[in-house]
């Protein structure tokens, strides 16, 4: 863990806390901003939500903008993300060596279950969603590449908790958990039985605690200790009995494990 230091300095002898610096990092955070609400925001709307000061807001936007992250409508003087920021997510999953080989993986689940199938990786108390193969008879749009949902209401975020120890996850999970649904489960304790029961069965699973009339299986992708990826499935409740989820559950174990020797035998870490 690096050591604060009192008045750091770059290598020229100036303040480490530039204004480049502090200019970078509120550029990111507009970013963000933008990622985490789908609605047009306005300069007024960006000032609330970040605590920016208004000049500096206008020469951010005007950047973002002319550099394509942001599109502006000239009727509302409001701003959503550009066009930029998809080529760049577009990206990391083009660089990412996992990705074919889940998709192949999602491909054969789908086709022996019927539903709709995801690969995501945790980031922090988060799931990405970074590939989907959506079931033609599904009726929910449970998710779509880039969504991020909390880790503690989806049953991939459940599978990849349980790879961590009990400190771990009271480390890094807030003691109260925001509930998606009436059935998000909403405390830490019975968030750690919840992984204690995915350890058991090797695989985890949900009703309804990310979205009204679905349920979801999943299982990790055992070729990183621990695990930071695993493989869904998301059914109908109206299509699928407990025994129905069980036996997909045993699937996406099978199917994540020979997943996981794949990955190790291409040497991919």
């Amino acid at each position: 863990m690096p050591q604060k230091v009192d008045n750091p300095v770059a290598v020229d002898g100036a303040p480490a806390e530039s204004s480049g610096v502090k200019s970078a990092r509120r550029a990111v955070d507009l970013i963000e901003t933008f990622a985490a609400n789908d609605v047009w925001l306005s300069l007024s709307d960006l000032h609330a939500r970040t605590g920016f000061p208004r000049s500096s807001l206008h020469g951010l936007l005007r950047t973002l903008l002319e550099a394509g992250w942001l599109e502006a409508d000239a009727n509302t003087a409001r701003y959503r993300l550009g066009v930029r920021a998809l080529i760049c997510g577009t990206a990391y999953l083009d660089r990412d060596a996992v990705v074919p080989f889940a998709t192949e993986a999602l491909e054969r689940i789908r086709e022996k279950t019927g539903f709709t199938a995801h690969f995501a990786r945790r980031n922090g108390t988060e799931v990405v969603y970074l590939e989907t193969r959506e079931s033609q008879r599904s009726t929910h749009l449970v998710s779509r590449v880039g969504r991020t949902l909390p880790t503690h209401a989806t049953a991939l975020g459940k599978a990849l908790l349980a790879e961590l120890t009990h400190d771990e996850i009271e480390k890094l999970m807030p003691a109260s958990l925001t509930a998606l649904t009436p059935n998000t489960i909403t405390t830490l304790d019975a968030l750690h039985a919840e992984c204690a029961a995915t350890r058991e069965r090797g695989y985890a699973a949900e009703i309804e605690e990310g979205t009204l009339g679905v349920r979801c299986v999943a299982a990790v992708i055992p070729y990183r200790i621990p695990g930071t990826d695993a493989i869904s499935c998301s059914m109908p409740i109206s299509q699928v009995t407990d025994a129905d989820a069980q036996r997909v559950g045993e699937l996406l174990a099978e199917v994540t494990a020979e997943l996981g020797q794949q990955l190790r035998r291409a040497g991919i870490r």
